[in-house]
């Protein structure tokens, strides 16, 4: 273990969590390094417009945004690495993480990992991420004020997506593989009863279709197949909200966190302590409710500061 590669703490995803966390981190003297992972900067990156984060009136892009929270958390100390984890052992302490074949270890490991949005997989849909495609009614809803939108889905997320969209849109059509919702009964009726909310069903998106040109992009409609008759046809909206779930990115974590039967990892209650002392987790990896950039900022700042805390008690040999 040379010491350029011992860290007090390394922190394992940079989406708003990690980068609060390396801010914090770094601001305490820890001298954090963060591996930002296959997607620097998280789920913001591929969201245009942020207008729900408070201290921009005028709002910002994702990019930008996440660039800010870099640079931020740089000035005091932060090494930032463009860097995937592909392993991890945390069976002792210092914590051992390989990024890109390289080993480091850490006194202390912030995992913010970020979840990622299950897509539908067909053409074009990553195309129109951030165009008319969204995985996020509460970020992007207010975008389509007055206009029709499309929420593919049926269990409660998507019930709770398309009564969220009837603030803003004039009209959601939800579009849903079988005949039959699985959403809890109290969602269902919720969203039968609103007159804003439609139903498409035994349908599946085959495809998104959209207009390009002059480097402007906007999706228009989209293709789909009814899964009975297999015929094919045009739907014109304005917006497709894709609500089948997300998935937490904790594939290389493997059984040494403990999660739940999806994969978020579970924390101690009012802590972000998991089951494995000395290892902290933040964002939307522990966050399988509310999912905002806000929220992952603030539980990156626990982190920052339980890991703080862990770290000064062991070196003191509190164990």
């Amino acid at each position: 273990m040379t010491q350029a590669n011992h860290h007090k703490v390394i922190i394992i995803g940079s989406g708003p969590a990690g980068l609060t966390a390396a801010l914090y981190a770094g601001r305490a003297n820890l001298t954090p390094i963060v591996f930002e992972g296959a997607q620097p900067g998280g789920q913001l990156t591929i969201t245009t417009e942020v207008e729900n984060y408070p201290g921009f009136p005028g709002g910002l892009m994702g990019p930008e945004m996440m660039e800010l929270f870099r640079k931020q958390a740089q000035r005091f100390g932060a090494q930032c690495f463009f860097k995937v984890v592909e392993e991890v052992d945390f069976s002792k302490r210092p914590f051992k993480v390989v990024a890109d074949g390289e080993t480091h270890w850490g006194d202390a490991v912030i995992v913010s990992t970020g979840a990622s949005a299950k897509l539908l997989g067909v053409p074009s849909e990553n195309d129109y991420m951030g165009y008319g495609v969204s995985a996020c009614a509460t970020c992007d809803g207010f975008f389509f004020k007055n206009q029709h939108v499309a929420v593919v889905g049926g269990g409660d997320t998507a019930m709770e997506e398309a009564t969220y969209l009837t603030k803003h849109a004039a009209k959601v059509t939800v579009i849903h593989r079988r005949n039959e919702l699985r959403a809890s009964k109290i969602m269902q009726d919720r969203a039968r009863k609103n007159p804003k909310i439609d139903f498409m069903w035994d349908s599946a998106v085959e495809e998104v279709i959209g207009i390009s040109e002059n480097g402007h992009k906007k999706l228009t409609g989209i293709r789909i197949k009814n899964l009975k008759t297999n015929k094919v046809s045009d739907f014109k909206c304005d917006g497709l909200f894709l609500a089948i779930g997300h998935q937490p990115n904790t594939g290389i974590f493997g059984s040494q966190l403990e999660m739940d039967k999806v994969g978020y990892i579970k924390t101690k209650a009012g802590s972000t302590a998991t089951n494995i002392p000395g290892v902290f987790a933040a964002g939307d990896v522990a966050d399988p409710t509310y999912r905002q950039a806000v929220t992952a900022a603030g539980t990156g700042c626990m982190a920052a500061i339980d890991a703080e805390r862990f770290l000064s008690e062991h070196e003191s040999g509190h164990d």
